[in-house]
């Protein structure tokens, strides 16, 4: 690809979520569904919880069209991992009515973080859905281990 392609980041600095990059990591995150025997369907969003790239893997669950794309977003509405939200999204918890629409409570979904330290913010995030919560996490991991690569 060319330095002008508009899939790409033009400056290797930019902590942004592009095409080129949000397809690596739908790729690798099938790759570790393979090897958990989980088919899936992967989201990855930009830092406004906008779509960039889903995949869905043949025989996943007719819901992860919705469910993956709602836990990347929620990962970066509150910038922090799905897993673990369903006590505080429960009635009653700090996050509670935030359950429904966008938002997902079922582990599956990263923040991915930028600048890390002063500056650092969510610049994206990966949201899977189709196996256990595990397999999901797992999944999601591996994704995300590409934007931390990068």
């Amino acid at each position: 690809m060319k330095a002008s392609d508009p899939r790409k980041n033009p400056d290797p600095g930019d902590e942004r979520v592009n095409l080129e990059l949000a397809l690596r990591m739908t790729e690798a995150a099938v790759r570790q569904a393979i090897r958990e025997g989980a088919p899936i369907s992967v989201a990855v969003v930009d830092e406004g919880g906008n779509l960039v790239s889903f995949q869905r893997m043949d025989g996943a669950e007719i819901s992860g069209p919705v469910l993956a794309p709602g836990k990347a977003y929620t990962s970066v509405a509150l910038r922090r991992p799905t897993a673990g939200l369903a006590r505080p999204m429960a009635w009653g918890g700090e996050l509670a009515g935030l359950a429904g629409g966008r938002f997902v409570a079922v582990g599956g979904g990263i923040p991915l973080w930028a600048d890390y330290g002063e500056g650092e913010r969510v610049v994206g995030g990966v949201g899977v859905s189709g196996g256990t919560v595990a397999q999901d996490v797992a999944c999601a991991e591996a994704a995300a281990l590409v934007w931390r690569t990068r």
